[in-house]
Formats: structure tokens, sequence, C-alpha cells
């Protein structure tokens, strides 16, 4: 935070100074009057100089929950389908959670609709810089139950790259469910995991170590 004193015959010349050394508008500024020319007479003759301090003013980091759970449901109600969300935090990601009667609709097929929701309110939600945490969007445990039927997949896939000695891969899955793939081996000593591919033909592949690096 920036701050400067500054005298002036008048207010309006004191701010416009102000303004001018911060490189900041007016707006932006915080000002504590420090002594005034009201002793002026009629405005006009005798009196002193004003002195004032200005700050510039710091931003305030905007709430990303209220407004990815205001944007989801403006998006949703362009659906026509009765919704409610409901919003949990933790130190990593925001959940939102849709309360639907037509869920099925707002999944599509192989969670792509709400891949696309997903990915809609973060780009809008989290403009600011101040926005770190990852949005997750579910309903009625769709993301709980594909994680439970990744890490199975995870786990059956590595134990036939160990048995086999070979690398084997996975169906293109999208980010959310890569990163679920590789946390799953990442505490396997003897595995390892990368993703390969591009776009929506991305994949993960899973293969054994080679002795001298288990």
């Amino acid at each position: 935070m920036s701050t400067v004193e500054i005298e002036a015959k008048t207010m309006e010349e004191a701010l416009t100074k102000a303004s001018e050394q911060l490189g900041r508008s007016r707006d932006e500024l915080d000002v504590e009057v420090i002594s005034e020319n009201s002793n002026k007479l009629f405005g006009i003759i005798g009196g002193g100089k004003v002195k004032i301090k200005a700050s510039t003013r710091e931003p305030q980091p905007q709430e990303c929950a209220p407004l990815a759970k205001e944007v989801l449901e403006n998006i949703l109600y362009r659906f026509g389908v009765s919704t409610a969300v409901e919003v949990t935090e933790d130190d990593e990601c925001i959940n939102l959670e849709i309360k639907s009667d037509g869920s099925g609709i707002l999944i599509g097929r192989k969670g792509q609709t709400l891949d696309a929701l997903q990915y809609l309110v973060n780009k809008i939600a989290r403009r600011s810089p101040d926005a770190t945490k990852q949005i997750i969007i579910d309903t009625e445990g769709y993301r709980r139950r594909r994680k439970e039927t990744l890490v199975e997949l995870a786990q059956r896939l590595g134990e036939r790259a160990k048995s086999k000695d070979i690398p084997v891969s996975t169906s293109p899955l999208n980010p959310f469910e890569r990163r679920i793939i590789h946390l799953a081996l990442q505490d396997d000593a003897e595995l390892t995991t990368h993703s390969k591919g591009e776009g929506i033909y991305r994949s993960v592949v899973i293969s054994p170590k080679k002795p001298d690096s288990v």
C-alpha cells in the first residue's frame, strides 16, 4: 500500500495531486484530512492550505464460492430443470452439489454434461488471481461413484502391468479422471504412470518400473 501527504490550496487540488502521484483514480484512494482551510473568509480571503494523507485502497479478494454458486444456478435456470445448489468448501476445492430431479440430464453421457458445466463455472468464477481453488460440480454422487470405479480400474490395470511386465493404457479420460488414476497408484513403488495423447484422446499409461529404479 502506497501513501502520500499532499498540501494544496483546495481539497479538489489536493485530491487531484494525490491521484496523479499514486497513479490511481479517486475511487481507489483512502483519504484522511489532516487540516482544512475552513477559516477562509467567504471562501476567498485568508485561511491556510488543505493537507491530506492519501493511500491506495487494497482490492478486496472476491469470494469465489458464492459467485460460483450464483453462476451455476443461472446456467441451470436456463436448462429449465428445478434445482438447488449446496456449497461446501475445503482447503483445495469448492464443491457444488446439484440437488435435482433431472440429474440424468445434467450428468450426460459419461458425465460429459457435468464436465461442461464444471468447465464453464470454473472459467467464469475463477477470473480473480486470488481464486486458486478448483470448483468441482457433482449431482447424485456421480463424481464419488466415478472415483470409486476409476480407483478400482487403476488397481486392476496396475496388477496387470506388474504380472505381465508390460505397460497398459486406460481409455481416453478427462483431466479430473486422469488425476484420479495417477493418485491411486502414486504410492505403488513398482509402478509409474504418465499421460499420453492429445485433447479428448488423452489417456494414462501404467508401466512397471525397471528393477534398478524400484
